[in-house]
């Protein structure tokens, strides 16, 4: 929010983005404490995916442009607390090597917004994973219902401008790595082997 809000300070300076266009955005940043309680109101539902999903042993995380360093921060935090293997790939890239891993016990977290451009395209990255028999977990958002036959759930975050989509995206995913590594008894502020704060060289 704060390299944002810099952001918009330089384009002003610079004129390089329209004044109407910096206000909408300054708006959207003023609206975003409010989208993030919408989204953490639905912890009980994410807590009750996590159940199912607990004793899986990996998971693939999936997305396309602004959402692939999230599907990245949800396999991270996912392995870090969890000790789930877990992995996150630009879902463009699903044909050259991770669709090979797809079966019946491969969990694939699919961050797919309406209002992405290549929306689309991971529309098929989904179809693709369900013809091999994976159980697909969707982010998506409010008021998009077209995956819902085919996602076994479907998380769904307030519309949002594209740049600002994974301040809200990646919350559900932190949400459920919370809750999947309690289920499993792991130490969540505490996880083996890490250093979270650096003391020394």
């Amino acid at each position: 929010m704060v390299l944002t809000m810099f952001a918009l300070m330089l384009a002003k300076h610079k004129k390089t983005l329209p004044e109407e266009k910096i206000t909408e955005y300054l708006k959207v940043i003023e609206s975003i404490p409010n989208h993030v309680e919408t989204v953490l109101a639905q912890k009980d539902d994410i807590a009750d995916i996590s159940r199912i999903f607990k004793y899986a042993s990996n998971f693939m995380f999936m997305g396309r442009g602004y959402q692939f360093p999230v599907a990245l921060e949800g396999a991270l935090k996912l392995k870090e607390i969890s000790y789930i293997h877990a992995e996150g790939y630009p879902a463009a890239e699903m044909k050259h090597g991770p669709l090979a891993l797809i079966d019946q016990f491969m969990p694939v977290i699919m961050i797919a917004p309406k209002s992405d451009p290549t929306y689309e395209k991971s529309k098929a990255n989904i179809e693709e994973v369900i013809a091999r028999k994976g159980s697909v977990i969707c982010i998506t958002e409010e008021g998009n219902h077209e995956l819902d036959h085919q996602c076994e759930h479907v998380i769904r975050v307030p519309v949002v401008p594209e740049p600002f989509a994974p301040i809200l995206t990646v919350i559900p995913l932190q949400l459920m790595s919370y809750y999947i590594a309690d289920l499993r008894g792991c130490s969540i502020d505490q996880p083996r082997n890490l250093a979270k704060s650096v003391t020394v060289e």
